[in-house]
Protein backbone atom coordinates (compact mmCIF):
# COMPACT_ATOMS: atom_id res chain seq x y z
CA UNK A 1 0.00 0.00 0.00
CA UNK A 2 2.70 2.47 0.86
CA UNK A 3 4.41 1.54 -2.58
CA UNK A 4 1.81 2.46 -4.20
CA UNK A 5 1.08 5.49 -2.44
CA UNK A 6 4.72 6.74 -3.14
CA UNK A 7 4.54 5.39 -7.24
CA UNK A 8 1.40 7.64 -7.42
CA UNK A 9 2.59 10.84 -5.60
CA UNK A 10 5.90 10.23 -8.44
CA UNK A 11 3.30 9.95 -11.10
CA UNK A 12 1.37 13.06 -9.87
CA UNK A 13 5.23 15.15 -9.36
CA UNK A 14 5.68 14.01 -13.12
CA UNK A 15 2.40 15.05 -14.44
CA UNK A 16 2.55 18.50 -12.30
CA UNK A 17 6.25 19.30 -14.11
CA UNK A 18 4.90 18.26 -17.53
CA UNK A 19 1.98 20.24 -16.96
CA UNK A 20 4.32 23.17 -16.59
CA UNK A 21 6.29 22.64 -19.99
CA UNK A 22 3.67 21.53 -21.96
CA UNK A 23 4.73 22.21 -25.44
CA UNK A 24 8.19 21.04 -25.12
CA UNK A 25 9.24 18.51 -27.90
CA UNK A 26 12.62 17.63 -29.74
CA UNK A 27 11.78 20.53 -32.30
CA UNK A 28 11.00 23.00 -29.68
CA UNK A 29 14.28 22.46 -28.23
CA UNK A 30 16.01 22.34 -31.77
CA UNK A 31 14.21 25.64 -31.96
CA UNK A 32 15.74 27.06 -28.58
CA UNK A 33 19.49 25.30 -29.64
CA UNK A 34 19.44 27.39 -33.27
CA UNK A 35 18.44 30.65 -31.50
CA UNK A 36 21.30 30.44 -28.92
CA UNK A 37 23.81 29.24 -31.36
CA UNK A 38 22.29 32.64 -33.39
CA UNK A 39 23.07 34.74 -29.91
CA UNK A 40 26.81 33.36 -29.25
CA UNK A 41 28.27 33.90 -32.83
CA UNK A 42 26.47 37.20 -32.48
CA UNK A 43 28.24 38.13 -29.58
CA UNK A 44 31.45 36.34 -30.25
CA UNK A 45 31.45 38.37 -33.49
CA UNK A 46 31.14 41.91 -31.85
CA UNK A 47 32.89 41.22 -28.88
CA UNK A 48 35.60 43.43 -28.18
CA UNK A 49 34.87 46.00 -31.32
CA UNK A 50 32.91 49.41 -31.49
CA UNK A 51 29.36 47.41 -32.02
CA UNK A 52 29.35 46.00 -28.72
CA UNK A 53 28.95 50.14 -27.24
CA UNK A 54 25.99 50.23 -30.01
CA UNK A 55 24.54 47.06 -28.89
CA UNK A 56 24.63 48.61 -25.65
CA UNK A 57 23.24 51.73 -26.60
CA UNK A 58 20.26 50.06 -29.24
CA UNK A 59 19.40 48.25 -25.61
CA UNK A 60 18.93 51.07 -23.22
CA UNK A 61 16.56 52.54 -26.36
CA UNK A 62 14.53 49.77 -25.94
CA UNK A 63 14.28 49.71 -22.30
CA UNK A 64 13.44 53.42 -22.37
CA UNK A 65 10.85 52.60 -24.89
CA UNK A 66 9.28 49.88 -22.56
CA UNK A 67 9.21 52.52 -19.14
CA UNK A 68 7.41 55.56 -21.30
CA UNK A 69 4.68 52.71 -22.03
CA UNK A 70 4.53 51.30 -19.04
CA UNK A 71 5.01 54.47 -17.42
CA UNK A 72 2.15 56.40 -19.15
CA UNK A 73 4.75 59.20 -20.55
CA UNK A 74 2.76 59.61 -23.70
CA UNK A 75 4.94 62.18 -25.61
CA UNK A 76 8.16 60.27 -24.92
CA UNK A 77 6.53 57.24 -25.85
CA UNK A 78 5.11 59.00 -29.31
CA UNK A 79 8.60 59.77 -30.25
CA UNK A 80 10.12 56.45 -29.80
CA UNK A 81 7.09 54.89 -31.65
CA UNK A 82 7.56 57.56 -34.12
CA UNK A 83 11.06 56.73 -34.67
CA UNK A 84 11.45 53.04 -34.25
CA UNK A 85 10.67 52.00 -38.25
CA UNK A 86 13.65 54.38 -39.03
CA UNK A 87 15.83 52.54 -36.55
CA UNK A 88 16.03 48.92 -38.17
CA UNK A 89 16.90 50.82 -41.39
CA UNK A 90 19.84 52.71 -39.48
CA UNK A 91 20.79 49.64 -37.66
CA UNK A 92 21.40 47.96 -41.30
CA UNK A 93 23.40 50.83 -42.62
CA UNK A 94 25.41 50.66 -38.75
CA UNK A 95 26.32 47.27 -38.42
CA UNK A 96 26.95 46.51 -42.01
CA UNK A 97 30.52 45.69 -42.01
CA UNK A 98 29.30 43.06 -38.91
CA UNK A 99 26.39 41.61 -40.88
CA UNK A 100 28.94 41.11 -44.33
CA UNK A 101 31.39 39.59 -41.89
CA UNK A 102 28.70 37.05 -40.60
CA UNK A 103 27.29 36.20 -43.42
CA UNK A 104 30.96 35.70 -45.09
CA UNK A 105 31.58 33.58 -42.03
CA UNK A 106 28.47 31.32 -42.66
CA UNK A 107 29.72 31.10 -46.00
CA UNK A 108 32.62 29.76 -45.34
CA UNK A 109 31.56 27.30 -43.26
CA UNK A 110 29.07 25.64 -45.82
CA UNK A 111 31.33 25.83 -48.27
CA UNK A 112 34.32 24.14 -46.54
CA UNK A 113 36.73 25.48 -49.22
CA UNK A 114 40.26 24.74 -49.25
CA UNK A 115 42.98 26.38 -50.54
CA UNK A 116 44.72 23.95 -53.50
CA UNK A 117 48.17 22.43 -53.26
CA UNK A 118 49.03 23.85 -56.55
CA UNK A 119 49.90 27.24 -54.51
CA UNK A 120 52.42 25.33 -52.31
CA UNK A 121 55.59 26.51 -51.52
CA UNK A 122 54.80 30.68 -52.77
CA UNK A 123 53.77 31.37 -48.98
CA UNK A 124 57.11 31.14 -47.55
CA UNK A 125 58.57 33.43 -49.84
CA UNK A 126 55.95 35.71 -47.68
CA UNK A 127 57.89 34.57 -44.19
CA UNK A 128 61.39 35.04 -45.81
CA UNK A 129 60.75 38.52 -46.91
CA UNK A 130 58.87 39.55 -43.76
CA UNK A 131 62.03 38.19 -41.80
CA UNK A 132 64.19 40.72 -44.11
CA UNK A 133 61.97 43.60 -43.69
CA UNK A 134 62.48 42.82 -39.61
CA UNK A 135 66.08 42.61 -39.26
CA UNK A 136 66.22 45.83 -41.56
CA UNK A 137 63.24 47.71 -40.01
CA UNK A 138 61.83 48.13 -43.25
CA UNK A 139 57.91 48.95 -43.15
CA UNK A 140 55.87 46.54 -44.54
CA UNK A 141 51.95 45.73 -45.55
CA UNK A 142 51.42 42.19 -46.94
CA UNK A 143 47.48 41.43 -47.61
CA UNK A 144 47.00 37.53 -48.71
CA UNK A 145 43.35 37.20 -49.79
CA UNK A 146 41.40 34.22 -49.13
CA UNK A 147 37.34 33.64 -50.26
CA UNK A 148 36.27 36.83 -49.91
CA UNK A 149 37.53 39.26 -53.08
CA UNK A 150 39.76 42.26 -52.84
CA UNK A 151 39.18 43.65 -56.12
CA UNK A 152 38.01 46.81 -54.38
CA UNK A 153 41.59 47.48 -52.51
CA UNK A 154 43.34 46.18 -55.70
CA UNK A 155 41.61 48.81 -57.97
CA UNK A 156 43.14 51.55 -55.64
CA UNK A 157 46.89 50.47 -56.08
CA UNK A 158 48.62 50.11 -58.85
CA UNK A 159 47.90 46.57 -61.10
CA UNK A 160 50.93 44.23 -60.97
CA UNK A 161 49.88 40.64 -61.69
CA UNK A 162 53.29 39.42 -60.90
CA UNK A 163 54.79 35.76 -60.00
CA UNK A 164 54.87 36.32 -55.86
CA UNK A 165 58.53 35.79 -55.03
CA UNK A 166 61.09 37.22 -52.16
CA UNK A 167 63.17 39.17 -54.63
CA UNK A 168 59.83 41.14 -55.79
CA UNK A 169 58.65 41.32 -52.18
CA UNK A 170 62.13 42.80 -51.37
CA UNK A 171 62.02 45.55 -54.28
CA UNK A 172 58.80 46.89 -53.72
CA UNK A 173 59.09 47.92 -49.99
CA UNK A 174 62.52 49.15 -50.56
CA UNK A 175 62.31 52.47 -49.10
CA UNK A 176 63.57 54.43 -52.14
CA UNK A 177 61.40 52.24 -54.23
CA UNK A 178 57.92 54.14 -55.37
CA UNK A 179 55.71 51.33 -54.52
CA UNK A 180 56.86 51.06 -51.07
CA UNK A 181 53.94 53.31 -49.66
CA UNK A 182 50.81 50.71 -49.49
CA UNK A 183 50.10 47.66 -49.52
CA UNK A 184 50.61 45.00 -51.30
CA UNK A 185 47.77 42.11 -52.23
CA UNK A 186 48.38 39.05 -52.85
CA UNK A 187 46.10 36.52 -54.76
CA UNK A 188 46.97 32.75 -54.59
CA UNK A 189 50.83 32.47 -56.02
CA UNK A 190 50.36 36.21 -57.65
CA UNK A 191 51.11 39.56 -56.19
CA UNK A 192 47.43 41.71 -57.58
CA UNK A 193 48.83 44.89 -56.40
CA UNK A 194 51.10 47.46 -54.71
CA UNK A 195 50.49 50.88 -52.90
CA UNK A 196 46.74 50.23 -52.20
CA UNK A 197 45.09 51.67 -50.64
CA UNK A 198 43.27 50.16 -47.15
CA UNK A 199 40.44 51.11 -44.75
CA UNK A 200 41.67 52.11 -41.39
CA UNK A 201 40.24 50.32 -38.57
CA UNK A 202 37.94 52.65 -35.75
CA UNK A 203 38.19 49.64 -33.16
CA UNK A 204 38.73 52.22 -30.02
CA UNK A 205 39.99 49.16 -27.77
CA UNK A 206 43.43 48.89 -29.80
CA UNK A 207 46.36 50.33 -28.27
CA UNK A 208 46.77 54.08 -29.28
CA UNK A 209 50.67 52.78 -30.04
CA UNK A 210 49.53 51.41 -33.37
CA UNK A 211 50.09 53.19 -36.31
CA UNK A 212 48.51 53.63 -39.50
CA UNK A 213 49.88 50.45 -41.00
CA UNK A 214 49.14 48.73 -38.19
CA UNK A 215 45.75 50.06 -38.66
CA UNK A 216 44.73 49.57 -41.95
CA UNK A 217 45.75 45.46 -41.72
CA UNK A 218 43.51 45.69 -38.91
CA UNK A 219 40.66 47.41 -41.20
CA UNK A 220 41.15 45.33 -44.08
CA UNK A 221 40.57 41.93 -41.82
CA UNK A 222 37.77 43.64 -40.48
CA UNK A 223 35.59 44.26 -43.17
CA UNK A 224 37.01 41.05 -45.28
CA UNK A 225 38.60 37.37 -44.42
CA UNK A 226 41.90 38.11 -45.36
CA UNK A 227 45.10 37.60 -43.70
CA UNK A 228 47.66 41.04 -43.32
CA UNK A 229 51.34 40.57 -42.33
CA UNK A 230 52.67 43.67 -40.68
CA UNK A 231 56.37 44.80 -40.69
CA UNK A 232 57.26 47.84 -38.61
CA UNK A 233 59.26 50.59 -39.45
CA UNK A 234 60.23 51.56 -36.09
CA UNK A 235 60.75 48.75 -33.99
CA UNK A 236 61.15 45.83 -36.81
CA UNK A 237 58.54 43.59 -35.03
CA UNK A 238 56.34 41.64 -37.27
CA UNK A 239 52.31 41.29 -36.55
CA UNK A 240 50.03 39.24 -38.30
CA UNK A 241 46.21 40.69 -38.55
CA UNK A 242 43.02 38.14 -38.71
CA UNK A 243 39.55 38.90 -38.29
CA UNK A 244 40.10 41.84 -37.05
CA UNK A 245 42.86 41.05 -34.45
CA UNK A 246 46.45 41.71 -34.26
CA UNK A 247 48.98 39.05 -32.60
CA UNK A 248 52.30 42.01 -32.27
CA UNK A 249 55.82 41.06 -31.85
CA UNK A 250 55.68 37.21 -33.46
CA UNK A 251 58.93 35.51 -34.45
CA UNK A 252 59.39 34.28 -37.83
CA UNK A 253 58.98 30.55 -37.13
CA UNK A 254 55.51 31.67 -34.99
CA UNK A 255 54.52 33.21 -38.48
CA UNK A 256 54.95 30.60 -40.82
CA UNK A 257 52.69 28.01 -38.40
CA UNK A 258 50.34 30.25 -38.42
CA UNK A 259 50.18 31.28 -41.89
CA UNK A 260 49.88 27.50 -42.27
CA UNK A 261 47.35 26.92 -40.15
CA UNK A 262 45.00 29.59 -41.47
CA UNK A 263 45.74 29.02 -44.86
CA UNK A 264 45.27 25.08 -44.05
CA UNK A 265 48.39 23.99 -45.85
CA UNK A 266 51.79 23.07 -44.68
CA UNK A 267 54.40 25.94 -44.89
CA UNK A 268 57.71 23.99 -44.69
CA UNK A 269 60.02 25.81 -43.39
CA UNK A 270 63.49 27.16 -45.18
CA UNK A 271 67.01 28.55 -43.82
CA UNK A 272 66.45 32.14 -43.32
CA UNK A 273 69.35 34.82 -44.21
CA UNK A 274 71.98 35.55 -42.14
CA UNK A 275 71.80 39.42 -41.06
CA UNK A 276 75.27 40.88 -42.24
CA UNK A 277 77.21 42.44 -39.89
CA UNK A 278 78.68 45.73 -39.70
CA UNK A 279 82.37 43.81 -38.94
CA UNK A 280 81.50 41.59 -42.37
CA UNK A 281 80.07 44.38 -44.29
CA UNK A 282 83.21 46.61 -44.02
CA UNK A 283 85.85 43.66 -45.20
CA UNK A 284 83.62 43.26 -47.97
CA UNK A 285 84.06 47.20 -48.65
CA UNK A 286 87.41 47.14 -48.11
CA UNK A 287 87.81 44.16 -50.39
CA UNK A 288 86.11 45.39 -53.55
CA UNK A 289 88.26 49.03 -52.82
CA UNK A 290 91.84 47.15 -52.64
CA UNK A 291 90.04 44.98 -55.64
CA UNK A 292 89.32 48.84 -57.34
CA UNK A 293 93.16 50.12 -56.81
CA UNK A 294 94.57 47.28 -58.53
CA UNK A 295 92.25 47.06 -61.79
CA UNK A 296 93.21 50.68 -61.68
CA UNK A 297 97.17 50.27 -61.64
CA UNK A 298 97.30 47.53 -64.29
CA UNK A 299 95.21 49.76 -66.35
CA UNK A 300 97.99 52.70 -65.57
CA UNK A 301 101.15 50.36 -66.04
CA UNK A 302 98.79 49.37 -69.35
CA UNK A 303 99.07 52.43 -71.06
CA UNK A 304 102.85 53.27 -69.80
CA UNK A 305 103.86 50.44 -71.74
CA UNK A 306 102.25 51.38 -74.88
Amino acid sequence: MTALIVSTGRALQLTQFSARWPHVSLLSLIDILVVAVIIYELLTLIRGTRAAYMVIGVAALALLFYLSRFGELRTLNWVLSTLLPYVVFALIVVFAVEIRQALARLGRRLTLSRMSGSEADVYDDIVLAANLFSQNQTGALIVIEREIGLRTYIESGVPLDAHLSYDLLATIFRPSAPLHDGAVIVQKDRIAAAACFLPLSMNPVLSTQLGTRHRAGIGITEETDSIAVVVSEETGAISLAVAGKIERDITVEELRERMGVLLHRYVPPSTLPTPITDEAEALDVSDDAERAVQRSESRLNTGTDR
